[in-house]
């Protein structure tokens, strides 16, 4: 298919391949052993690959897509050696991913004709959702575009102390009321000060609790309809955070945020700590949302903007 002709940014490159050993280690370990005695890609390989897959946190859905795939192609080329299987499963998640994440980015860019263009940022607590703001800050600011933050998350102390110990770090400025303010007030502040501050790009941290799904969606709701009297179609991107070394509790909780408000872009944290790498393949062709960052490390440098090539490749290395 063609898919990995692509030449890598040899240091990214490497982190990536680093922050994925783990997954990719256990992966090929059941793989091999879903295929040891075996030459012909035969049903009974499909039913291994199939328990392979699932077990890897590609989920239920996604891996018998995978598998129609690969029967697909069996059926066509009569026979398939399991020493061709590698190759067989990065053409085809390459290509599922393909579906998906269309327009590939190579760069933490935004749109040039929004300005400022605001982020709003959900996840629950823990799976690094200020890490990941902060992370962006820096990348943004590296590029030397003006960013603002705003703290939005008043249920927690912590949160609005972290945020700022980020905005601290990267030195860009922050907006933030006292801990059990309204959120959408907050919000308010940030987007009127961003404008004031002729910002590029403003991101807005949010509560990260799920006990009530009612109350969360009631709450970004609002949030949303209170920026939107400051900027008329913010947020442009509501990014939602997820911790991949869960596995499949992420995908439960991409499916209560997507049931609670309009989520149009991922960002999969911690898989350089975790087996469960393959979450990132089967959230992504779920819930068809792009995979726009993923985490491979704890160093500042360590977000990655998500490239389907680079994982696929790095995942099947």
């Amino acid at each position: 298919m063609g898919f990995f002709k692509k030449i890598f940014s040899s240091e990214k490159k490497e982190t990536l391949d680093k922050g994925l050993e783990k997954s990719k280690t256990s992966f090929f370990s059941k793989l091999s052993k879903a295929v040891a005695g075996k030459s012909k890609v035969d049903d009974d390989v499909l039913d291994n690959l199939e328990e392979v897959l699932v077990t890897s946190d590609v989920g239920v859905k996604t891996t018998i897509k995978v598998i129609d795939r690969i029967e697909n192609r069996v059926a066509k080329d009569k026979y398939l050696g399991t020493e061709e299987l590698n190759q067989i499963l990065r053409d085809e998640i390459a290509g599922l991913l393909s579906e998906t994440n269309s327009g590939e980015a190579t760069d933490f860019e935004i749109p040039t004709d929004k300005k400022p263009y605001v982020l709003m940022v959900v996840g629950v607590n823990g799976v690094g959702k200020t890490t990941t703001i902060g992370k962006l800050a820096y990348q943004f600011n590296k590029k030397n575009l003006k960013v603002v933050l705003g703290a939005a998350d008043t249920f927690r102390a912590a949160a609005i102390d972290q945020l700022q110990v980020w905005a601290d770090r990267v030195d860009v400025p922050i907006i933030k009321q006292d801990m059990g303010s309204d959120p959408a007030s907050v919000a308010f502040d940030t987007l009127q000060s961003g404008v004031q501050q002729d910002a590029d790009v403003i991101i807005i941290d949010t509560a990260g609790r799920l006990h009530n799904k009612i109350n969360l969606m009631n709450e970004l709701t609002k949030v949303k309809r209170v920026m939107q009297k400051v900027i008329g179609d913010a947020p442009h991107d509501v990014l939602l955070v997820l911790d991949g070394s869960t596995g499949q509790n992420a995908f439960e909780q991409a499916k209560q945020f997507t049931a609670a408000t309009e989520v149009t872009s991922l960002a999969v944290t911690k898989l350089d700590g975790t087996a469960k790498g393959g979450v990132v393949i089967g959230i992504s062709d779920q819930f068809q949302i792009p995979v726009r960052y993923i985490g491979v490390g704890e160093g500042i440098e360590d977000l990655q903007v998500f490239n389907k090539y680079e994982f696929v490749d790095s995942f099947f290395k």
